[in-house]
């Protein structure tokens, strides 16, 4: 059986999801004071953004764990990702001229890997089975 085919993919793609978050909100949190000089963007920026994530986590895990899988909470977290990788747009704009490259690659590659899990999650979200009234 193909993995995109398992019963079991959304709720594995919303748990790497929330395990992507959790790491990427440590290291913000706890590195911010190494990372900022080392990507040229603003020590604030990182640690608000490491805040934001622990607050998307709980709601992936949360959803990760729920039986069934809430199909309007999964829509919410695939509006939410996207609204990342605006926000990681913006962010690039607005230190376009002070990131340093690495800073820009971390900027792009972050957004990327944020999108792919947002479309991996809208297409195991089309083959979930719908429950109820949903």
């Amino acid at each position: 059986m193909s993995i995109f085919a398992s019963p079991q993919f959304l709720r594995n793609v919303l748990w790497a999801d929330a395990t992507a978050g959790a790491v990427s909100s440590l290291l913000h949190l706890l590195g911010a004071g190494l990372l900022a000089p080392l990507l040229g963007l603003p020590h604030a920026v990182l640690v608000m953004s490491g805040a934001g994530l622990l607050v998307y986590v709980a709601a992936a895990m949360y959803l990760a764990a729920y039986e069934p899988i809430s199909r309007s909470g999964v829509s919410m977290l695939i509006a939410a990702n996207w609204a990342w990788v605006g926000g990681c747009a913006v962010i690039f704009m607005m230190n376009a001229g002070t990131a340093t490259p690495l800073g820009q690659t971390y900027i792009v590659v972050h957004a990327l890997a944020v999108a792919a899990l947002a479309e991996l999650e809208w297409f195991g979200l089309r083959r979930a089975p719908r429950v109820g009234w949903a």
